[in-house]
């Protein structure tokens, strides 16, 4: 029986399972959380808060504190640095290095087995599972799988301890029926220069047989690319004619998707969106089109959802699932089986159902523009822009946005940097359909904006191409899970990139 069908036949098995959470959410929340906090209990956290007394869940947010990674980073260092039994009660040796952004400091994320088992490896088969279940005729494991992953390194306290982007750490573990089908070679996947591994990943998978990728969408493009100059082809279907799916994350693939659909031609091919982070795999694009995710309610986490308007607060109020509301913006808040207690990740999110509960990622808690009041989400600018490419015949490679600062005789401003695939046939038509669609989408930007009183027309400045990879490169923040950060609040990203622009001149 070939390995396709057995295959599916195993995984489509999960569906059932993914039906219950369905059907009892809240049930199986409460389940969760009290798992967690039975198997924690004799560590010095567990001890130290009192898990072994909590007896629900209001009492277990009345007694641990909402924390953000700064605030987490007393007890996280201690377990970088060799400690056990601190904040979850198996042995720590895998920390997933994250800057979240392009930056501030790096975060390091323990995981444990039980978060790698329990929950990236479960995502991982139920992203496969669904999309089975969604296309019957699917014939991935027919060929091979390239998996676009991260760098790791042995950590200097310990030979057995180890250090790198959450893919490098999943590709190092990965079970044998995934380890298969993967390319390229493991010594590849894990190089540290990315730009080497660009290359050596175009010479080594552009001759096989590749059913599937996964990886970030704006590095997937730049290996893309590269295979194409190599191959001098005009698509990627001369290239692996039965590509059928791309699983993507990371970041919104609203600027991306017209970049493949150029690449990718013709039907038959698939884009799953996922939301999977260093600290745990959330959620999973659950239907054929859509532009939500399924949260996943049984991987080991347990969900609070805070209102935005209540970052920052001593005391800041959360949400339960059953208490969320279609719409509204929350700060997402987990409790995991990584070790991970009342944690703010740093992601926002909106549920878009709640009969099962999906959700959109709205943004970053630290990635917005409100310089004026006008609180521009990334979401906004995403769609925003999406818009002003279809009217303008433009094609996105990446963009950052941030505020113009008043001045005396001059209202405020936001600047767009922005790096085109395609360059607009009219160039004011995207600034303008850009304008009016940030209007139509945020209330209170189109508030600022009314006579220009507060914010004037946008300032978009078209970047040379490879302006934004040249800076990644200066940054040493090549590949991986480096992300530009779409806002920014002040001008410092910006000031940065145009230096960088300026010198090239």
């Amino acid at each position: 029986m070939p390995l396709n069908t057995v295959f599916s036949w195993v995984i489509k098995k999960r569906i059932h399972q993914i039906e219950l959470f369905r059907k009892y959410p809240v049930e199986v929340q409460r389940e969760v959380l009290a798992d967690l906090l039975l198997f924690a209990d004799e560590t010095e956290f567990g001890k130290e808060y009192g898990f072994k007394t909590i007896k629900s869940a209001a009492e277990f947010a009345s007694r641990v504190p909402v924390r953000t990674y700064e605030e987490y980073s007393l007890y996280i260092d201690q377990v970088v640095n060799g400690k056990q039994n601190l904040l979850w009660p198996t042995r720590m040796r895998w920390f997933a290095k994250s800057s979240g952004t392009t930056s501030g400091r790096s975060k390091y994320i323990p995981v444990s087995k039980e978060a790698l088992e329990d929950c990236h490896y479960k995502g991982g088969k139920d992203l496969l599972a669904l999309y089975y279940h969604l296309n019957p005729n699917a014939d991935l494991y027919g060929g091979k799988h390239l998996i676009l992953g991260g760098s790791s390194s042995i950590m200097s306290h310990s030979s057995d301890s180890y250090i790198g982007d959450l893919s490098a750490i999943i590709l190092r573990n990965l079970p044998f029926w995934v380890e298969l089908k993967r390319t390229p070679s493991m010594d590849i996947a894990l190089m540290d220069n990315w730009e080497e591994k660009i290359e050596q990943m175009a010479l080594q998978t552009m001759n096989e047989d590749v059913r599937m990728v996964a990886g970030v969408p704006s590095w997937t493009l730049v290996l893309f690319k590269r295979i194409l100059e190599i191959k001098k082809a005009a698509h990627i279907r001369q290239v692996w004619p039965k590509l059928e799916l791309f699983m993507h994350g990371g970041v919104s693939f609203k600027p991306y998707r017209q970049q493949f659909r150029q690449l990718i031609p013709g039907s038959g091919m698939h884009y799953f969106e996922t939301y999977n982070a260093s600290e745990g795999f959330f959620g999973i694009q659950d239907r054929i089109g859509s532009d939500d995710m399924l949260l996943m309610l049984d991987y080991g986490i347990y969900y609070e959802f805070m209102p935005v308007e209540e970052i920052g607060k001593s005391q800041p109020q959360t949400l339960s699932l059953r208490e969320v509301e279609i719409g509204i913006n929350y700060a997402l808040i987990i409790t995991t089986n990584g070790g991970l207690w009342r944690y703010m990740p740093g992601d926002t999110i909106r549920f878009t159902s709640l009969a099962p509960y999906r959700i959109q990622v709205s943004g970053r808690t630290k990635s917005f523009i409100n310089a004026f009041g006008e609180e521009l989400i990334v979401e906004n600018a995403d769609e925003a822009i999406k818009r002003a490419c279809e009217a303008s015949g433009a094609i996105i490679a990446e963009y950052t946005a941030g505020p113009v600062y008043m001045n005396e005789g001059s209202t405020g401003a936001h600047e767009w940097l922005v790096e085109f695939e395609v360059r607009p046939e009219d160039f004011n038509r995207f600034t303008e359909v850009l304008d009016k669609s940030l209007r139509e989408l945020n209330s209170d930007y189109d508030a600022k904006r009314t006579a220009d009183l507060t914010l004037r027309f946008p300032i978009v400045r078209e970047l040379e191409k490879g302006t934004f990879l040249n800076w990644f490169r200066r940054k040493g923040k090549m590949g991986g899970q480096h992300k530009m950060p779409r806002l920014s609040n002040n001008r410092e990203l910006l000031e940065d990139v145009l230096q960088l622009m300026r010198s090239e001149a």
